[in-house]
């Protein structure tokens, strides 16, 4: 755990109101994504406690690792990933402008030897320029 909350591009989640952390979004970029991705492009990844789940935290925080990544980073596109049956994390991608790029079949899940399918979506810097 420690490993990941200290990688690079991770920051914590926390309610404004009270600057408690409630989760984390990170950018992998290149290599420290598992999509095979170039250095100039990077994979958004997030988690949030379920108590704070349907609050709009994670589309707000991934908007601003979006503007981070393309503005500060000068990343050229991003990825997003989420697995079948988990329609929060598809419902972000929607508000967040990432469009289907492809599927991926029996991908490793958090859980020891438990498999499923992963769906992809990206969005370009020029793309996320058209919608800002």
């Amino acid at each position: 755990m420690k490993s990941y909350f200290s990688a690079p591009e991770t920051y914590a989640i926390v309610l404004k109101e009270t600057m408690q952390p409630v989760g984390s979004i990170g950018l992998m970029i290149g290599s420290a994504s598992d999509k095979g991705i170039p250095d100039a492009e990077a994979e958004v990844g997030y988690w949030i406690g379920v108590l704070y789940w349907g609050q709009g935290l994670i589309p707000e925080a991934v908007r601003e690792i979006m503007r981070h990544g393309f503005d500060d980073l000068n990343l050229e596109k991003m990825w997003f990933g989420y697995f079948d049956g988990n329609t929060k994390s598809k419902r972000v991608q929607e508000k967040c402008g990432f469009r289907y790029h492809h599927i991926k079949e029996k991908v490793p899940c958090a859980l020891e030897g438990v498999f499923s399918t992963e769906h992809i979506a990206c969005l370009s810097k020029a793309e996320w320029i058209s919608i800002k």
